[in-house]
């Protein structure tokens, strides 16, 4: 039986080759972007899932009353050891670490990497499988390093490199020899060696904090910069440590500290999805209902075409009830012929999903796995996709059809309940178009606002600004002296406008903040300002605007160890409302006096989504940290010399003033595509979308035209011969379109307009919310409709009439 089923399906999708093709490939592009879109969701659902106990481990987080008292991703640097020494049985174990980057040399090959700096824990803790070395002592020994598989291989071309030596250049120890104890097997993404942009490859034991910042802050109840992980102990909960934490702070945080923090507990399950205020989150939410939303686009195709054809099969029901078919055998035979055509839709979208997995990798900035890497389940899923799909598409004319009369089949009558479908027809091509509004005005809204990132005045220059990242630190005096006559030096290559030595450029990561408050004023009117450590080139190379004073000593003023520069956030915040008058004023912070020396234009120091915030410019010379050499460099015609020549001059006096060191660089323009990278892939996808969603929905509109323009040819005829114009009969087949049209309209404009608004809420600086994109939209999707339903009724209604009589 079932192989009778499947020759008459094959024989009927064959004499309806067009309609099959349509359905078929509007099917194939929408199980194609579900499938491509599963996979990227499925990763990222499965960050963090191959950590050893991870239903019991958690990130310790801050919750500041005061903004910028101290970041959400750090914690108290001793709440984690003494958790676990108070607390025994809450607190099984715990994993400290302190992020850095650093200049990594072996032989000849110099690299910039990023690593942790942490506590012996992180193996055991984490389960992390080491490919060589003991994981119990691998970290337990100073000088100690464990890197990954990939980074031994790009040292060493083996990934078999124990008791082999790295130098590592830090900046409170200068060049210090570390042995690998410890091979890492590589990792899939995890919130502990993946915590940030760039995966760590080097995890050094955390008995060599002193080589990078001050020893005693591992120890002091002050430090918020570390990154504590916990694991509880079985069978107990996060909300069990609220009154540990309250009792450690009382007993050990200093009052401004402890009167400001609220320690809370981030389970790891779930932390990747819900950091950034759910960012991941919300981008999979979204994808998810865009690609499920254009998959029912491409099933409302096949049901309206199905739908469609449905009448033209009314004598063969008929035929087959009145030689004794059963009305199962027929409900069965709609339901093969819908299942057959969704399975090839499928077997096609598979080699799509191939062919297209790398494009749609970079798109999202994700790996792809490839169908080799499916597991079984996943072959299953989509098997039962292809069911409920062949369901949904062959139910109506399964169950509908295979009900009617005999007598009124062999007639080709339809019934009230056929005629019905008319209007379920139309309601789903109401469906597609709102669908189509709504993906399409995201898509130009989304872009509109990533182009406000790029377009707005930030109040800096950042075209033509490279910032060096691979700086060799000493963060001394004698340091900081080297590196000003290193800037000197750069600063005389050809083409050079400017360079300055800081600890941070205009990419929204400042150094930490501090608690100040105007001389003679009370503590509790102090304000919390970042502070930015910088020297005296910074405003010039940046192109900042001195609203009144000086920055520092670059006018050839005397250098003042106790001077400070403010942007006019600040300034006001303190109680000046004017810049003149905080000139000479003194400030108290860090437990000393300083005098403001100048007053900054207020800039977009961090991303256009917060507002500006106070900041404090800290001279490098008295607070010896650094990081980054900005480089200005010169327009062309100022240069003399192409963009790329002057990047390899300085390259060549870098190479010559640090022959051990990358020369490891960044334009500014690059650095703000970072700042902005979850907008950015959405707004890809948004155009990946709004392409497939249009090419669906006009599929849709192609097949049922041209259905339609089937149907009435003896209709098209008759009003030829009756002196009907071939406009009037393409304004007979458009005026059902525009009355589609105008009803997708009026539903998608106010849901457009929710979900936008409150989209941008989620930015302090954005674009307006106009009417434009909404018309723009209208008037386009329009022109589309009506020039394919232009294209298809001209032709039949050029022809002769004659033709169309005879025509049964």
């Amino acid at each position: 039986m079932l192989q009778n089923y499947l020759k008459i399906a094959l024989r009927n999708l064959a004499r309806r080759r067009f309609y099959a093709l349509v359905t078929l490939f509007g099917l194939t592009v929408g199980i194609t972007f579900l499938l491509l879109i599963g996979s990227y969701i499925q990763g990222e659902l499965a960050v963090n899932t191959t950590l050893r106990h991870v239903d019991r481990q958690y990130l310790l987080q801050s919750r500041w009353r005061v903004t910028d008292m101290g970041s959400e991703i750090g914690s108290l640097a001793p709440m984690g050891p003494a958790l676990r020494q108070s607390y025994p049985n809450l607190v099984a174990n715990y994993y400290r670490t302190y992020g850095v980057n650093a200049i990594v040399s072996s032989g000849e090959k110099h690299f910039r990497e990023p690593m942790q700096v942490g506590d012996s824990t992180l193996l055991s803790m984490f389960g992390f499988p080491l490919a060589y070395g003991d994981p119990k002592t691998a970290l337990s020994e100073p000088n100690t390093v464990v890197v990954t598989a990939a980074l031994a291989q790009k040292y060493f071309q083996q990934t078999n490199v124990l008791r082999r030596q790295l130098t590592i250049q830090t900046p409170g120890a200068g060049k210090q020899v570390f042995t690998i104890t410890g091979v890492l097997s590589n990792q899939p993404d995890n919130s502990v060696t993946h915590l940030f942009d760039q995966p760590e490859q080097l995890f050094i034991s955390l008995r060599n904090f002193g080589y990078f910042s001050d020893a005693k802050g591992l120890n002091a109840w002050e430090n918020r910069s570390i990154v504590t992980y916990l694991e509880l102990q079985p069978g107990t909960s996060a909300e069990q440590l609220t009154q540990p934490f309250a009792q450690l702070l009382k007993t050990h945080a200093p009052p401004d500290i402890r009167g400001n923090l609220q320690p809370f507990l981030s389970p790891l399950r779930s932390f990747h999805l819900k950091a950034d205020n759910e960012l991941v989150g919300k981008m999979l939410l979204t994808l998810t209902v865009v690609a499920l939303f254009i998959l029912l686009m491409a099933v409302v195709n096949f049901v309206n075409i199905t739908i469609g054809m449905s009448a033209t099969r009314l004598r063969e029901i008929g035929v087959r009830k009145v030689l004794g078919g059963l009305k199962q055998q027929v409900i069965a035979q709609f339901l093969v012929e819908a299942v057959l055509l969704t399975a090839g839709a499928a077997l096609l979208a598979l080699g799509c999903y191939e062919l297209f997995r790398s494009t749609f990798a970079t798109v999202l900035e994700k790996p792809i796995p490839s169908l080799l890497s499916w597991s079984p389940y996943a072959f299953l899923g989509l098997a039962v996709l292809v069911f409920v799909i062949g369901l949904l598409a062959g139910s109506y004319p399964a169950f509908v059809l295979s009900g009617l009369p005999s007598v009124d089949s062999l007639k080709g009558k339809l019934v009230a309940s056929v005629q019905k479908g008319v209007g379920f027809r139309r309601a789903l091509i109401v469906f597609q178009f709102t669908v189509a509004i709504l993906v399409f005005v995201g898509a130009i809204v989304i872009n509109r606002q990533v182009s406000f990132f790029f377009s707005k005045n930030l109040g800096y220059q950042k075209d033509q600004i490279l910032a060096i990242k691979s700086v060799p630190r000493d963060w001394s005096t004698a340091g900081v002296q080297r590196m000003a006559g290193i800037r000197n030096q750069l600063a005389r290559v050809p083409g050079v406008a400017g360079v300055s030595l800081s600890f941070e450029i205009p990419d929204g990561a400042s150094s930490g903040s501090v608690s100040m408050v105007a001389q003679g004023q009370d503590s509790t009117q102090a304000i919390t300002a970042n502070s930015i450590t910088t020297d005296e080139w910074y405003a010039q190379t940046y192109g900042l605007t001195l609203k009144a004073g000086r920055f520092f000593n670059a006018d050839g003023g005397g250098y003042d160890s106790l001077s400070v520069v403010m942007n006019e956030s600040a300034t006001k915040a303190l109680g000046w409302t004017r810049p003149e008058k905080a000139l000479g004023q003194q400030v108290v912070f860090r437990g000393g006096t300083f005098r403001i020396r100048g007053v900054l234009t207020d800039f977009h120091f961090g991303s256009l989504r917060e507002t500006i915030r106070p900041l404090v410019f800290i001279p490098v010379r008295k607070d010896p940290i650094y990081r980054y050499l900005s480089i200005k460099i010169a327009p062309g015609r100022q240069a003399g010399a192409s963009l790329p020549e002057t990047v390899a001059a300085i390259g060549n006096e870098w190479a010559r003033l640090f022959p051990d060191a990358p020369f490891d660089y960044s334009f500014m323009d690059d650095t703000l595509q970072k700042l902005y990278k979850t907008e950015i892939q959405l707004q890809k996808a948004s155009r990946l979308a709004t392409s497939l969603a249009l090419i669906i929905v006009f599929l849709g509109v192609l097949g049922l035209v041209s259905l339609n323009v089937t149907h009435r040819t003896k209709e098209i005829g008759i009003r030829k011969v009756l002196g009907s114009s071939t406009l009037g009969i393409v304004n007979l087949f458009m005026k059902e379109f525009v009355l589609i049209l105008v009803i997708a309209n009026v539903i998608a404009w106010p849901a457009a307009y929710y979900l936008l608004s409150d989209w941008l809420t989620r930015f302090a600086y954005r674009t307006d919310l106009s009417w434009w994109p909404f018309a723009l939209v209208a008037f386009v999707l329009a022109l589309l409709t009506g020039a394919v339903v232009s294209t298809q009724t001209i032709k039949a209604a050029l022809a002769n009439p004659v033709k169309s009589l005879r025509s049964e």
